[in-house]
Formats: C-alpha cells, structure tokens, sequence
C-alpha cells in the first residue's frame, strides 16, 4: 500500500454544541487527490480547518506523515509540510505577486532565518528577530545563494500559470481578478514543495472557462505527483480530479470510494436531493 501523508481518526468539532464535525475518519495517501464534498454546512471545511491547525479539536487524532499533529498551530502543521489555501483567496494586496508567492518560502529559509530554532522561546525569541535584520542588512554568500534558489521556486510557480500570472508578476495583488488572486494563493503554496496541498474551493468565484482553465492546471499538477486534498463543490471537477472521494453531511461521512462509485451511493443522492428539497420548501414557504 502507498504510504499514508494523513490520516484523521474519529474527529470532533463542536460549537454552542453543534457536531459541527461528528467522527470523521479520513486517510489520504502519498500521490493521491482526495476530495471531501457535501452540502452546505456538512463539515467540509470546518474539517479542513482542523487538520491545519486553524481550529483545535475536541477529540481525535490527526496524524500527519506518521506524527500526531492534534493539537498543534498552522505554522506547526505548515512546517511539517502542509500547506493550503483559503475559501476566500487570501493575497497581500500592497506586494506584487512575485512577493506574495516567494512569502511561500518563508518557512524553508534558513539562511535567511538564523536562529528560527530559537522562536518558540519566550527568552530568546528576540535573537532570530535580529539575525533577520541583520541578514538583511549584510546579504552574506549564504544568503544570496539562498535568495537566487527562491527566486528560481518563484519563477517555475508563475510559470505553471504563465499565461495568467507572467504578465502580471509586478503587479500589486489588490489590482488582480478574483481568478488570480487563487491562482496566485496556490502558487504561494506550492512554493515550500509541500508534502500535502490543502485547497478550499480552488475554483470558487470563477466561471466557466476559468474552472476549466484550473482543473487542467491541477490535473497537470497531480501528474507531478503532488498530494492533494480539496473540498470542491463543483462535481465535475472533483470527478474527474479525485482519485478518492469522501462525502459527509451534518459533520459525518456517510459515503467514501472512487468517484464513479459515490456518485451513484443512494446516501450521497439523498444528501443532495433532500437539501434541495428542503431549501425549496424553505424558500416556497
């Protein structure tokens, strides 16, 4: 069997006592996309949220690459090689997109970061502070070297969008379409080579072509081998993405296999249809 990058074990999430997330258990595995669908207010991303570290559990397990990851915060999760992008495009709109992807590299610098071992302790959290001034201030060999490699990870990331994002890589990302401000959120965070890509609607907000445009891009980019896990609403996309699909509603799976197999589970047509059913009843009422 192919290695396991994450595996989540009987999660719980509750809010004012809603099971926002009721035992969910999920794997994902080295090479794989998984794609976790459902309605409106399922779980979804509530579910994500938690294996980032975005929100802390109230009982489970969330193991990635084989190491308990529970109850830890997102810059711990993103160092251990888990990255992801946001419902709503997060971008800092006053830096180019150049700038905003190469933030990716933060975590992976180290001459550029001396001391970063030192940032958990509350004595000597000052010492990496300053050896970051200093780095900047006196670009040694090191640091150089170090700067012409991200600019290089940069690079072959506007490139994957070149038609997109090569002609606007000096541009400030407030001046972007929605289409690229997630485009350049996911290049930021293929930027680190991430173990696992977390991604949260990546085509939400765009039209047609536009989600053609990017399913050709992630199809692209899972035959690199990249691991991907992604809440999607559109069915189309996950179905032909997704090696691996898990379903939920009301915070549980209650479906999980290869696409063409879930599409048809008579669980997965009845969370669909009966929402719809009620939000109609709702809306005739």
């Amino acid at each position: 069997m192919t290695e396991l990058v994450l595996e989540v074990r009987d999660l719980h999430r509750r809010f004012s006592g809603v099971r926002a997330v009721d035992g969910v258990d999920l794997q994902v595995r080295r090479g794989q996309t998984v794609a976790i669908i459902g309605p409106n207010g399922s779980g979804k991303t509530t579910t994500l949220n938690l294996i980032t570290g975005t929100l802390r559990p109230n009982h489970g397990e969330i193991i990635i690459n084989g190491r308990p990851m529970a109850a830890r915060h997102p810059e711990q999760v993103a160092a251990s090689g888990v990255f992801r992008t946001f419902q709503n495009g997060r971008v800092f709109g006053n830096l180019t997109v150049a700038e905003n992807i190469e933030v990716g590299a933060h975590l992976s610098m180290s001459a550029h970061r001396p001391f970063k071992g030192f940032n958990d302790n509350p004595w000597l959290a000052w010492l990496p502070m300053l050896a970051e001034v200093f780095t900047a201030l006196v670009p040694l060999p090191a640091v150089r070297r170090e700067r012409e490699r991200v600019g290089a990870r940069v690079d072959h990331q506007i490139d994957r969008f070149a038609e997109r994002l090569g002609p606007r890589r000096d541009h400030l990302a407030y001046t972007l379409s929605y289409a690229n401000r997630r485009r350049t959120e996911i290049a930021r965070t293929l930027v680190p080579e991430p173990i696992l890509l977390v991604l949260d609607e990546p085509t939400a907000g765009m039209n047609q072509s536009e989600t053609a445009e990017m399913l050709t891009q992630l199809l692209e980019l899972k035959a690199t081998g990249q691991t991907m896990l992604l809440v999607e609403h559109k069915l189309d996309l996950v179905l032909t993405l997704s090696d691996w699909v898990y379903v939920m509603d009301d915070g549980k799976v209650i479906a999980s296999g290869p696409p063409a197999s879930v599409r048809n589970d008579p669980a997965v047509i009845e969370a669909y249809l009966g929402r719809q059913r009620d939000e109609r009843g709702r809306h005739d009422d």
